[in-house]
């Protein structure tokens, strides 16, 4: 990203009352995390804008309906609309030794149906959250695609990175929504739920 690119989305950040990422703050996330649009945000920053800014941000949850449904949701999200969901629980992803998720063929309009329903529209800011970052950075990408503008990536997610070493090796106990102490629960708003909302 040349220099007046990363001025422009410092900037921007600003103007949004949001930390801009200055000295390359992003630049050293994994792959898996990183966007075509290069917007990220920390768990922290995505709270502080959402609740200064209710009405002017579009802040989505994008893990499968079985993730909210046992991990609960962050009490800030608007909604939950999964990027991916489980295809059959008797399909089996053995690389990853998990079932398999497939792509949920309606995120886009799903996406364009919220941003309506808040009278907002492709130019608003709309932050995504997954559980570790890496869907909702492929979901930004997607959304980047349709030309909305200002997709934001919340790169620790939910639940956060898994620790590397030391006696929680190997669980996601190093950052992230629920681990960073910010607002959520287990009791779900059946309106903010994907395929329940009229």
């Amino acid at each position: 990203m040349s220099f007046f690119n990363k001025l422009t989305l410092s900037a921007l950040a600003i103007l949004l009352g949001l930390s801009p990422a200055f000295a390359g703050e992003w630049d050293n996330l994994p792959a898996a995390k990183k966007t075509k649009a290069g917007l990220y945000l920390h768990t922290t920053d995505a709270y502080k804008f959402t609740t200064e800014n209710k009405d002017k941000v579009l802040f989505l949850d994008v893990r499968t309906k079985e993730e909210v449904q046992f991990l609960g949701m962050a009490t800030v999200v608007d909604a939950n609309i999964p990027y991916m969901q489980n295809s059959d629980w008797f399909d089996w992803n053995e690389k990853g030794k998990n079932f398999k998720l497939v792509p949920n063929n309606e995120f886009g309009s799903e996406v364009a149906r919220r941003l309506a329903a808040k009278g907002l529209g492709k130019n608003d800011p709309i932050i995504l959250m997954c559980r570790s970052g890496d869907r909702s950075s492929q979901a930004a990408n997607i959304l980047t695609d349709l030309g909305y503008t200002k997709v934001y990536s919340v790169v620790e997610g939910y639940e956060g990175d898994m620790a590397k070493d030391g006696p929680n090796k190997g669980r996601r106990m190093v950052n992230g929504w629920k681990n960073d102490g910010l607002p959520w629960t287990y009791e779900l708003d059946k309106n903010k739920m994907y395929g329940s909302a009229s």
